[in-house]
């Protein structure tokens, strides 16, 4: 399969993106493996999407098709069991449901679904491949042409070395105790959980109790949703756009730079949403 550029759905203003509705594309060849992805948002600031891997499947890399990049990117593992590997390092991460693996530009990945169900995994991505980070960036580095998925320097030293492995490693394993916890709003204020936040790119997650609803709040980046788990209703302020929206598990949503929106969980059960950000979090006039 030669290389072909992933399509990149883009929107003028706050877009619901229904589960059916989301753009699909399969890269890869032979050698690389072949993935499916689902992708949400791919515009001028950030880019959202889904990709699967039944168990034992792999992706590495080819010629035509690099995995190395120039931007911050972060896999949120939603099922199955991700084994994610820097083969230029040789160092391999484990993530389970719930967790994530962040790492910056200039970082070779490959990626195994080790459990015994397909693992789905969400990715955030900025600066995006319209801004000539991805494939286009990716042919112009040196090939790595063998790969590495252990790191013999740690045998007879673990798990005494550990600190000073994990100080070496390109990919960084963040679990729920890892978040950069914040409780967000005066009057009704909800924990929300910062996966990662760089100059490029920040993303979190929220929890939404029975009946919860966040205060109306605005960012200085394009925003990317997605729905894990629960009905999320979601309002937008600006009277330029239409006011209420329905979200269901799988749908996304795209919300403009600066358009203020609040979020509110009308069932009875838990809801969960996850979000990326692009390339500030805070609006201009807070930072």
């Amino acid at each position: 399969m030669t290389y072909t550029p992933s399509p990149r759905p883009s929107f003028d203003g706050p877009t619901h993106i229904p589960y059916s509705d989301v753009s699909r594309h399969l890269w890869g060849d032979e050698i690389a493996g072949v993935v499916i992805d689902w992708i949400y948002v791919s515009g001028e600031k950030i880019h959202q999407i889904m990709f699967e891997l039944k168990p034992g499947e792999m992706f590495r890399h080819s010629e035509a098709h690099r995995t190395i990049f120039a931007a911050d990117e972060i896999y949120y593992v939603l099922s199955g069991v991700l084994m994610i590997s820097n083969p230029e390092t040789g160092e391999v991460h484990r993530v389970l449901p719930g967790e994530a693996a962040f790492f910056r530009r200039d970082t070779w990945h490959h990626a195994l679904s080790a459990g015994d169900q397909p693992v789905r995994v969400l990715e955030y991505f900025a600066p995006p491949p319209s801004q000539g980070t991805s494939g286009a960036y990716a042919r112009t580095q040196p090939y790595l042409s063998s790969s590495l998925y252990m790191q013999d320097e740690w045998l007879t030293r673990w798990p005494m070395a550990r600190e000073e492995a994990q100080q070496s490693f390109s990919i960084r394993v963040i679990r729920e105790t890892d978040a950069l916890w914040r409780l967000e709003g005066r009057e009704r204020p909800i924990p929300v959980g910062l996966l990662c936040s760089t100059e490029h790119l920040t993303v979190g997650t929220i929890r939404l109790l029975p009946g919860q609803q966040s205060e109306p709040h605005r960012h200085g980046g394009d925003e990317g949703l997605y729905v894990a788990e629960g009905t999320i209703h979601l309002r937008l302020t600006d009277q330029r756009y239409r006011s209420w929206f329905e979200l269901t598990p799988n749908d996304g949503f795209f919300i403009p730079q600066g358009v203020a929106h609040q979020y509110y969980n009308p069932g009875i059960a838990p809801a969960r949403l996850l979000f990326g950000i692009a390339p500030q979090y805070l609006p201009s006039n807070e930072q």
